[in-house]
Formats: C-alpha cells, structure tokens, sequence
C-alpha cells in the first residue's frame, strides 16, 4: 500500500466527503463517481479480483478491485479485513448479468473504486457481524459484551431503526390529535402499590431518597387537573423486580393521558394510533376494529387476560355436565365449589401415553393436581353406528365412569371429531383457569396451531378492581388504585370489593399484553373511599398522596388515558424474541450491564456524601 492510500489523515478525508448511502446506489447511479464510507462487511478474493462489500448504515454495496484496471486501489484492498473503517472513491458499473444477486438492493450494480483509504483497522470481531445462514450463533453474554460490534448487525440495525420509526409515528399521530409532549420527573417520592422502587439517596437531604418513577401516574394526572388536556410521553419508567424475556428494570412506555373522555372514547383513538403506527412503520394494514371481550369472559374461555387469538381452543365448561358423575375426582371437585373444564386438541388423539403423562406433569407445574383425558379415536373403516363418526372409539381410564348415553353428551358438549384429544382439569376456578390456560398454549406450539404470521390484537375490558393478596391478607388494586369503578359498582366497595369492576382495559396483541391503561378517579371523596378499601387509613392517605387528594378539590375533570410498552411493541413487530433485541443497551435478567460493568461498587467518600457511610473523620 501507498503512504497516501493506507494512513488516516485529516487531509485525505477532505477528498473524501461522502455523495451516497451503501444502499442506496441503483442502476440510475450507473456511470457516476462516487465517495462511499463504511465497515467492510466481507472480503472475497477470486482469482486476481478482489471483493468487498462495504456497509454503512443504508446497507451493503460491492466494491471490485481489478489489479488489470488500478493496481493501486488493488494493492490497498489485498490489506483489507472485516471491519476495518475504509473510504473508498469511484465509479458506478453495472453488475455483468450473471453475477446480479435479486437479493440485494443495490445487486444489480457495484462500485469500481480508483482510491481506497484505511480510517481505522480492526481486531478480528469476536461477534460475526456479517452473518449468514450457516454462522454459528453467538451467546447472549458475549452479545450483550461487546453490544457495539452486535448492533453493527444488520438484524440488530433494523430493529433499532424500526424503533425509531415506530417512535416518529407516534409522536407524529398525537401531535396531528392536539397533544402535548410534556416531561414528568425522574426524581420523585416513593408510593405504595405496584412494584418495588429503585431509590436514589439525596446527598443535600440526608437520609432522605427519591426513588425513580414506575410511571408518571400521578404527573400525568396532575397535568390534567392543569388544563393541558391531552398529554403524552415517550418517557423511561423503572422497576426493581425479577426480569424475563420481555420485561427490563429500565424500560420506555408511550403514555397518553386525555380529559373529558369516556372508555370508548380512549379505545378509539389509541386503536386509531396503533393502526397508523402498523402502517408506517411496516407498511402493514391491521384488521379493525379490533375485537372486545371482558376480562370475566376472557379468564373463563381462555384462563387468561392476556389471551393468544391465534390459536383457537376455548374451554368447554362441563361443571354442570359432571356433577354427581361417577368420577369421583370430577364430582368432588363440582362438590367443593370447583370447576371440570376441557380443552379439545385437534389431531391429537394419536398420542402416546408417555406424551399424555408427560402433559400431566406439565399441568403440575401450574397449580393441577393431575389431568384427565379421552382420546376420541376414529371408528374402523365400515364400522360404526349409523351417522358415520358420530361415535367414535374413545380411549380414556376415565370411560368406565360414564355410560355410553354420558360419554355421548361429552363427546357432544366438547365438539370433539375423530382423532381429537379432549384433556380435563378439575379444581379450584383460579387453578383451572393457570393450568388449562398453559396448557393450551403448550399443546398449540407442539401442534403448530399458532399462526405466526397473523397479528390478532384484543381489548379486554371491566376488570376487577381489586384482587387479594394472599400474602398481605388484604385487598389489592389490580391495577392501581387510581383507576375509575363501573358505574353501580361503588356500593359494593364495602360489601363485596371482589365483585368491584374497574373501567380499566388492556390491548393485547397475539397472547402479549401491549398496554393498558383506564378511565381515573376525578373525585376525592371516592378516591378515600377507594384507599379505605385498599386499608390505607386517612393519615396514610394525606401522607403519601396527599398533593393529589389536595388536587382533586380544585377542579379536577373526568380523565382516562394509556400507557403501551414501546419496547414490547417494537419487539413483536421486529419478530423478536425478546425486548433485548430491541433495546440499544440492555440489561441482562440479573440487571447487570456487561458492557459498562454496572452496577458497580462506589468509592467510601461517596457514600459518605450520601450518608449511606460513616465519614473518614468518624
């Protein structure tokens, strides 16, 4: 290599302002000199000719070194590798026909460079950024390590371009409806309800902490009783819990606020929202409107509040069916108040007992005691009663219980066909709903009944305002208690707080809860009423919600609004697994940073600032 071709100088970049994009050159480039700049994404030597694509954050484009053409340029290319920064000048050929590659943007055309410069050289990545349908995966760890060379990846550059435009959608959406983007603290004071704070000690207030905001709540309640009216933020929220795939101690909510609204009126528009975000960001037009069903219907037909539309099997409720049956653990159960339901798994009455026991054991792990079941097996061919497969051989341990008349209005009840599969549990209605629940999901992932492409969205509405806590011995807000009661059902916050209905909702998209938000309390006498139920007495009350109690008495107007999980939104939009891949610098589930090594000790003097140490002269 030349002095001139392989040094990074600040002279040389000067012949080097960049004309395009990697990705963007076509045909109509063709026969233009061009400054181009990236990473080198893959070299190839052939023969004498030497490729290299080059990637910039637009895509990859080819350059082709010809020694016959520029042996300088040729020369400075042999010394190339994977990753090096390079510039690279020149012109715009087309591809010769048989090496065109469809699956490239710009594979119809390459660059022919006459100068190429050296900007920075690289270690060998130890993460593949160009990858390929035989490169080895890369774990996690290593991933998370070196994130800046895994976000090199394209996969991982769409992802966080995706955010982006999903982002510049929303914002565009709400500011077209009258909102304001209005920020909310990150310091703020620790509340009861919800998950466990991150708390930040205040060095000027010794012995005192903010903790950081789980969600601006009560801002953006606040922000209503201003005047604003409508409200939104694309705003960081913290919580100090266990993490999952789709779950961070930092995470982004887009959250919305609007006042004089009602239920529908906050449905509407944020279905509005999504489907224009949908549209923009991937081109893609939702079903609308999107379906409703309430959370009571939603727990009995699915054992979920979050329910996966794109798999079919609704629960068979057959309480009334088996009560005094001859099965004893069906009728005990029926006997103390529990529930007998089904689920009918198409095609699967081929399974072996081993797989059964197996399914068995799965229900275990979720609160059954065990798992009944019938295999409705196709009668032999020219065999049978007359109506063809109306009786289909069952095979079941449980069949002796019933006689042939019961097995019938069973088999009738279920809509089994032949070769179904109709699995039982018997309990208590919240086993039931957590076992049957999993279980039919297990059962559509192993009989590949999930429809992958689809994107199947659900509201659920009324739930319960409040649920127990078998731990705390008291009545909790489900969601918080903030949120707005069903008209009629404040008499009942005294007698019966289980049968209370919130105005509350969730959007959920394919089995994943996307957001959810309510209408909200606008009154302060129901809002005491609400902390009396919850057994927060009025000092404890005035104490840490006192501000917003004091707001409630100047004029406050009937108010609702939302929050979605921006991350989880990208996610399933991205076809991700989890939020981590669509998060530029996550945490790990034991909220470690393996890049920066947080969270990390600090030095004694800075705890002693904080009052959190004894001070050196102690």
């Amino acid at each position: 290599m030349t002095h001139d071709q392989t040094q990074p100088r600040d002279q040389a970049r000067q012949g080097f302002d960049r004309t395009s994009g990697c990705g963007g050159l076509t045909t109509k480039d063709v026969g233009r000199e061009v400054s181009l700049a990236g990473w080198v994404h893959r070299r190839r030597d052939h023969g004498g000719l030497i490729f290299i694509d080059l990637r910039d954050r637009s895509g990859l484009v080819q350059l082709v070194f010809n020694p016959a053409k520029n042996p300088e340029a040729h020369r400075a290319a042999d010394g190339l590798r994977s990753e090096f920064v390079v510039a690279a000048r020149g012109k715009v050929i087309l591809r010769d026909p048989a090496q065109v590659n469809p699956k490239l943007p710009t594979g119809e055309v390459e660059v022919l460079p006459s100068v190429v410069e050296v900007l920075n050289e690289s270690l060998t990545p130890p993460i593949y950024v160009a990858e390929t349908a035989d490169t080895p995966p890369v774990d996690e760890p290593t991933r998370l390590h070196y994130r800046y060379l895994d976000l090199r990846r394209p996969r991982m550059q769409r992802n966080i371009s995706l955010r982006h435009q999903v982002t510049m959608a929303v914002r565009t959406f709400l500011d077209r409806h009258g909102f304001l983007e209005i920020e909310t603290p990150m310091l703020t004071r620790s509340t009861p309800e919800g998950a466990r704070d991150y708390l930040v000690p205040s060095r000027v207030n010794p012995g005192r902490f903010y903790a950081l905001p789980q969600s601006p709540q009560l801002f953006k309640q606040l922000l209503m009783v201003s005047g604003f009216e409508r409200y939104f933020q694309v705003v960081r929220c913290f919580r100090d819990e266990d993490l999952r795939a789709d779950r961070q101690p930092e995470f982004t909510q887009i959250d919305v606020e609007m006042s004089f609204v009602e239920q529908e009126d906050v449905l509407r528009l944020m279905e509005d929202l999504v489907a224009e975000v949908y549209e923009k960001a991937l081109g893609r037009r939702l079903t609308r409107p999107f379906p409703r069903m309430t959370w009571h219907q939603a727990m009995a037909d699915y054992g979920s509040d979050k329910p996966d539309l794109r798999l079919g099997m609704k629960f068979v409720d057959l309480t009334e069916a088996v009560r005094g049956s001859g099965f004893r653990v069906f009728a005990e159960a029926v006997a103390a108040g529990g529930q007998v339901k089904a689920v009918v798994a198409p095609g699967a009455a081929s399974f072996s007992r081993k797989d059964i026991d197996g399914l068995g054991e799965f229900v275990k792990t979720h609160g059954a005691k065990g798992l009944a079941w019938m295999a409705f097996e196709a009668a032999p061919a020219g065999g049978g009663p007359a109506g063809g497969d109306q009786l289909a051989e069952v095979r079941s341990p449980i069949a002796k219980f019933f006689p042939p008349e019961a097995l019938a209005d069973l088999r009738a009840r279920l809509g089994a066909g032949p070769g179904d599969l109709a699995l039982f549990v018997a309990d208590q209605p919240a086993v039931v709903a957590a076992a049957l629940g999993a279980l039919r999901l297990e059962l559509g992932r192993r009989l590949d009944l999930i429809d992958r492409t689809a994107d199947r969205f659900l509201w659920v509405t009324d739930f319960p305002m409040f649920e127990f806590s078998q731990e705390e011995d008291r009545w909790v807000a489900m969601h918080h208690p903030f949120t707005a009661i069903r008209d009629g059902d404040l008499p009942l916050l005294k007698s019966d707080p289980g049968a209370v209905r919130a105005k509350a909702y969730d959007l959920v998209q394919n089995g994943v809860e996307l957001g959810g938000g309510s209408i909200r309390i606008h009154r302060r006498d129901v809002q005491e009423r609400v902390f009396d139920a919850l057994g927060l007495t009025p000092e404890e009350a005035r104490e840490k919600f006192g501000f917003l109690l004091e707001a409630f008495e100047y004029g406050t107007p009937p108010h609702g609004g939302i929050a979605f999980g921006l991350d989880r939104m990208v996610m399933l939009m991205a076809g991700a697994e989890t939020i981590r891949d669509v998060i530029a610098f996550p945490k790990t589930t034991s909220a470690s940073d393996l890049l920066t090594g947080a969270p990390s000790t600090v030095s004694p003097r800075q705890l002693a600032e904080l009052g959190l140490a004894p001070s050196r002269s102690e």
